[in-house]
């Protein structure tokens, strides 16, 4: 087998190759494009609507913060303003 019909070939694999993965993507958008028609017509597309007993609960303003966390988060920023220093 010469160079030319090697390359000959290997063009052939890479031009079938390419047609194949073309071939399967497009038959995947096609079945994506049913299955997301099918859904619409059988009404399944409709967003659930949450539970009014679920409620996000409301941010803490500053003041309702305990003093044992705000001098937690104190003593971290020292901390770490004394390692930077350091470096």
């Amino acid at each position: 087998m010469t160079i030319l019909e090697m390359f000959e070939q290997s063009a052939l694999l890479t031009l079938i190759g390419m047609a194949v993965v073309f071939g399967f993507l497009w038959l995947m958008i096609f079945c994506i494009n049913a299955a997301a028609k099918l859904i619409h017509k059988l009404g399944l597309d409709k967003d659930i609507q949450p539970s009014s007993a679920v409620k996000p609960p409301k941010p803490k303003s500053p003041a309702e913060t305990p003093p044992e966390v705000i001098a937690a988060i104190s003593a971290a920023l020292t901390e770490y303003r004394r390692k930077e220093e350091k470096l």
